[in-house]
């Protein structure tokens, strides 16, 4: 009996820990040296600083008069879409999370404005796990899709 309990306990234990584990912030948020950080070596991550086809995805290019703040139409799309929150918000950069539906695992996007370039960076990244079956770059796709009709289109 004692073994059962004591076995019970370290499962209980070991699955408080990788929910805390899987739902901790990496390290690798935020602007590093002026840029978003580079992908893993896993296919779970696309970026617009990337070059290799496993990651590499097109940055969002900004219309140059539109009258509108393209982080502001950026935040109402994520706003939008299904298990989203905004982590962080300011006149050049957003994080946020997608949480999915099933096991609530955690995906990391990022926009990055660049008012040099003329484009907006982003990076979208899974916290756990090895491949992602593409979501992260159907989704940076689906909010370009939203992003063009919206600031780009006019």
């Amino acid at each position: 009996m004692k073994f059962l309990l004591l076995a019970f306990l370290l499962a209980v234990l070991g699955l408080i820990g990788w929910g805390v584990y899987r739902n901790r912030q990496p390290r690798s948020i935020g602007i590093h040296e002026g840029q978003l950080s580079a992908c893993p070596s896993t296919p779970n991550c696309v970026s617009s600083y990337s070059e290799d086809s496993t990651h590499s995805i097109k940055p969002f290019p900004i219309a140059k008069e539109t009258g509108r703040s393209p982080v502001d139409t950026l935040v109402r799309i994520i706003q939008s879409l299904p298990g989203s929150k905004i982590i962080q918000n300011n006149d050049r950069y957003i994080h946020a999370e997608f949480r999915s539906k099933i096991f609530s695992f955690v995906d990391d996007v990022e926009f990055l404005l660049d008012n040099e370039e003329q484009v907006i960076h982003v990076r979208s990244a899974s916290r756990v796990g090895y491949g992602d079956l593409g979501v992260n770059r159907d989704r940076v796709e689906l909010i370009r899709e939203e992003f063009m009709k919206h600031v780009v289109g006019n």
